[in-house]
C-alpha cells in the first residue's frame, strides 16, 4: 500500500502538561512515515480510524499466562466509549466499524506484531488504535494505548497511564485525543478548552462553561437577572461578560483563581460585548458621549480612547491573537454590516457587502478569516470571509437560526448557537463546515458561546 501524503504542518511549540492524577510513563512516538493530515487545506480527506477490542495484556498478575481473551476490567468497556466519542468531534477522522473488516478483529494482543494489517488495508484502514490492560498483583491497572499505521505497521502513538480509576477514564481519553490530534495535524488543544456561554434558567440568564465535548459543565455566575456576553482572557484565567442591571449595566469580569466577579459602572450606564485584546485590556460598546461606540478598556476599568467611532450603533468587538486587527458590526451604512479595524493604522474597512444583516463578527486567531451571522430568506446562517482573497462561504444550512460564531484557539473550529432542535444550544462546526455536531450544555436555552484555550490548572 502506498504511504498517504497529506500537506505537514508545523507542531504547536509546547505540550500540555503530563501529570494529572494519573502518571504518563511513556511516550513513543515514531515519525518516520507519519501519516499527518492538513486540517487548513482545501481539500478534507477522510483518515479512516479502526478502534480494536480493548485486549488484557499477559503481565503483571497474568505474566506469563497463555490465555488468548484474559478478563478484561470493568473499566475496559467505559474508556472504549470514551475514546469513541473524543474522536467522533474530529471531522477528520471516519471511525470503521469493526463488522467492516474482512474475519472480524484481526488482533491478538495489542502490538504492531500482534495485528494482521493485510485485512485493515483491504478495508482502507489507515489508523489502528489499541488498548490494553496490565493489572498488578495489588489490583492496580495500567493502561496502554497505542495508535498504529497500517501504511506501515508502526506504532505513530503509544501512552502508557498508571493507577487509573474509573473516575479518569475520560480525562485520560481527552489526553491521548489530544496527543493524537497534534501528532495528525500538528495542532492541540481542543478537548481541554472551554466554552463559555449562555443559559437561561426561568427569568435568569448565568453564564457557564464547559468543555467541547461536554466535560466540566460549571455555573461561573449566579447573579440572578440577566447576564450576557462572555469572552474569555487569552490566557483562560478570566471571563468579561455583561450584567443588566435595574438600572444600567455593568461589566463583570470573572477571576478563576478566587472564583470572585468584579462589577463596574460606566457614565451612560450602557456596557455592550466586552471583549479582551491579547494584552489584558477590554474594549467594550459604551454610551460615553451619548453614541454607543467601542471603547478601549484598560485593566483599572477605565475608557481610554474610542476604537469604532460614527453616529451608529457599533458593536461585538472580536480581537486576532496579535491585537492588531478588530472585527466588529456597525449600521453606519443603514444596515448592520462587519468592518475591520488595523490598530496601528487607524483604517476601517467594510468586510461584508452581501446581505442586509450580518452581525457577531468573529475572526480566527491568525487574523485571516471572519465567520459571522447573516439573515437570509431561510433564516440566520453562519457564513466566512477570507480576508486574503475576499471569497465568502456558507458554513451553516439550518434548520432553524445558526447565530452567535466563535473561533476556536486553533482556527479550526467554530462553535455557535442555533435553534435546529427547536430550543438555541451550542454546535460545532468547522471554518470548511462539516456537519455540525451539539455540545452538551445540560437543560435550558443554550447560547453566546465563547472559546477559550486551554487552561493549565
Amino acid at each position: 500500500m502506498n504511504k498517504i501524503k497529506f500537506n505537514i504542518l508545523t507542531p504547536v511549540a509546547g505540550m500540555l502538561t503530563a501529570v494529572l492524577l494519573f502518571t504518563i510513563a511513556a511516550a513513543n512516538v515514531f515519525a518516520a512515515d507519519t501519516l499527518t493530515v492538513d486540517i487548513y487545506g482545501p481539500g478534507q480527506r477522510k483518515v479512516n480510524i479502526l478502534l480494536l477490542p480493548p485486549k488484557t495484556v499477559p503481565s503483571g498478575k497474568y505474566e506469563n499466562s497463555k490465555e488468548k481473551d484474559l478478563p478484561l476490567p470493568a473499566e475496559a468497556g467505559t474508556f472504549s466509549k470514551d475514546i469513541a466519542a473524543d474522536l467522533a468531534f474530529l471531522p477528520f477522522l471516519n471511525i470503521v466499524p469493526l463488522t467492516d473488516i474482512l474475519g472480524g478483529d484481526p488482533s491478538r494482543g495489542v502490538r504492531p506484531d500482534d495485528i494482521d494489517i493485510k485485512p485493515l488495508r483491504l478495508s482502507k484502514v489507515d489508523l489502528a488504535l489499541t488498548t490494553g490492560w496490565e493489572i498488578r498483583p495489588n489490583g492496580e491497572k495500567n493502561l496502554l494505548i497505542r495508535c498504529i499505521g497500517t501504511f506501515n505497521g508502526r506504532t505513530i502513538l503509544g501512552k502508557k497511564y498508571s493507577m487509573v480509576t474509573e473516575d479518569i477514564l475520560p480525562r485520560i481519553a481527552d489526553r491521548f485525543s489530544s496527543h493524537l490530534m497534534r501528532i495528525l495535524t500538528g495542532r492541540d488543544g481542543f478537548f481541554e478548552s472551554s466554552i463559555a456561554f449562555v443559559r437561561k434558567q426561568g427569568k435568569n440568564k448565568e453564564i457557564y462553561t464547559v468543555s467541547p465535548q461536554g466535560r466540566n459543565l460549571r455555573q461561573i455566575s449566579s447573579l440572578g437577572g440577566i447576564n450576557l456576553s462572555p469572552n474569555w482572557s487569552p490566557d483562560g484565567d478570566k471571563l468579561v461578560f455583561t450584567r443588566l442591571g435595574s438600572r444600567q449595566h455593568l461589566l463583570c469580569v470573572w477571576d478563576r483563581a478566587t472564583g470572585k466577579i468584579d462589577q463596574k459602572s460606566f457614565p451612560g450606564n450602557t456596557v455592550i460585548g466586552p471583549d479582551f485584546l491579547p494584552d489584558g485590556n477590554m474594549a467594550a460598546t459604551l454610551t460615553m458621549n451619548g453614541n454607543s461606540d467601542i471603547f478601549l478598556i484598560n485593566g483599572n476599568y477605565k475608557p481610554k480612547k474610542a476604537l469604532a467611532k460614527s453616529w451608529a450603533i457599533e458593536v461585538s468587538p472580536d480581537f486576532d491573537q496579535t491585537g492588531q486587527k478588530m472585527v466588529f458590526t456597525s449600521a453606519r451604512f443603514g444596515n448592520p454590516h462587519i468592518f475591520l479595524l488595523d490598530m496601528k493604522s487607524g483604517v476601517v474597512t467594510r468586510v461584508t457587502t452581501e446581505g442586509k444583516y450580518n452581525t457577531n463578527p468573529t475572526i480566527s486567531p491568525d487574523g485571516r478569516y471572519v465567520a459571522f451571522s447573516r439573515q437570509t430568506p431561510l433564516g440566520h446562517r453562519i457564513f466566512v470571509h477570507d480576508l486574503k482573497n475576499g471569497k465568502e462561504r456558507q458554513l451553516t444550512f439550518g434548520p432553524g437560526n445558526d447565530e452567535e460564531p466563535a473561533f476556536g484557539p486553533d482556527g479550526y473550529f467554530i462553535a455557535f448557537s442555533s435553534s435546529r432542535s427547536g430550543k438555541y444550544k451550542i454546535y460545532l462546526t468547522t471554518r470548511h463546515g462539516a456537519p455540525a455536531m451539539q455540545v452538551p450544555t445540560g437543560n435550558g436555552v443554550a447560547k453566546a458561546p465563547a472559546w477559550g484555550k486551554a487552561h493549565n490548572s
